[in-house]
């Protein structure tokens, strides 16, 4: 699932052009260009968390003139870091706790794909998102995200009502306070 969670993120950042770049998202504080910058950020913390540094290290938004090209790079390195299984026991520190390499990967992967729906959405691309990847992480994210209190130390809004028969993705967004 992370793989595909980190596939589908280039996918879609391949896709945006230039004209899209000051789009909103439904990240309030991000517009398409500083999400582009945050998931450099994720994908250079997930790196530097399971080889044993300190993400915090690593700004929130990463401001590149290559958006795509710094992508490759970061997710090259991140590729030959995953062939190491002692990653998966290794103590990982992240910005919200310490966690085994796995649960890191488990967080990253519900990380990627709710950033993945926010860029899809605010670029027209939901047709191109893997539903079987956001129910995946929805039932991740339910069993660690607290439907309540949010806010505060949860960096996450109430969680938004949706009809049963939502799609996978408006089911993930909405839990995670964002409107479908």
């Amino acid at each position: 699932m992370f793989l595909r969670a980190l596939d589908q993120t280039q996918q879609l950042i391949d896709s945006v052009g230039p004209g899209q770049l000051g789009l909103p998202t439904p990240c309030p504080e991000y517009d398409v260009r500083t999400l582009l910058g945050h998931l450099l950020s994720v994908v250079h913390r997930i790196d530097l968390a399971l080889t044993g540094g300190d993400p915090l290290t690593i700004p929130k938004v990463t401001d590149s003139p290559d958006i795509a090209g710094t992508w490759k790079e970061h997710r090259t390195a991140l590729d030959a870091t995953l062939t190491d299984d002692s990653i998966l026991g290794r103590i990982c520190k992240l910005p919200f706790g310490t966690l085994p390499g796995a649960a890191a990967i488990g967080a990253y992967t519900g990380e990627l794909t709710t950033h993945s729906w926010d860029l899809a959405k605010a670029t027209g691309r939901l047709d191109q998102l893997d539903d079987e990847l956001a129910i995946q992480v929805l039932g991740m994210v339910r069993q660690f995200l607290p439907a309540e209190p949010r806010g505060g130390d949860i960096p996450f809004g109430p969680v938004v009502p949706v009809a049963d028969d939502a799609s996978p993705y408006d089911r993930l967004a909405a839990w995670q306070g964002r409107q479908p």
